[in-house]
């Protein structure tokens, strides 16, 4: 009974963590599948937050005087998220630099535009018999 609660437990505060700070509940869309990737994707935020526990280390904040740095403090997923910026820093990301983007350079010099083509305008009035536009 002990075990079977246990894992009701975990899977409670897991979907308390997941609505209110891994954004598992803000992608709605009428696609299953859709919601259903974002889901996974969550999933895998929790995985990583879990993996790099060992890496973290706790960061109070300015009001939290009363947690230690020490390594006796459990350390819960929301204190691994705060500390995560640290974690990809140090141990880095094989994503690549954004590129830099500036002003661009425009058009070459002595280039011109075709002129746009006009068309006539079409104002809707009265309609033409068809007697009219018959051929003869």
């Amino acid at each position: 009974m002990e075990i079977t609660y246990r894992q009701r437990y975990d899977m409670e505060h897991l979907f308390r963590f997941g609505k209110q700070r891994l954004l598992m509940t803000s992608y709605l869309t009428p696609d299953v599948h859709h919601e259903e990737n974002w889901f996974k994707l969550t999933l895998l935020s929790y995985v990583n937050l879990w993996a790099a526990r060992k890496l973290a280390v706790v960061l109070p904040r300015d009001w939290e005087q009363y947690l230690k740095t020490n390594k006796s403090i459990k350390i819960t997923p929301s204190l691994v998220q705060r500390d995560f910026s640290r974690i990809i820093t140090t141990l880095g990301t094989f994503a690549k630099f954004p590129k830099r983007r500036g002003f661009s350079s425009g058009r070459i010099k002595g280039y011109k535009k075709a002129p746009r083509t006009r068309h006539d305008v079409i104002k809707k009035g009265s309609k033409k018999s068809t007697e009219n536009l018959k051929a003869p």
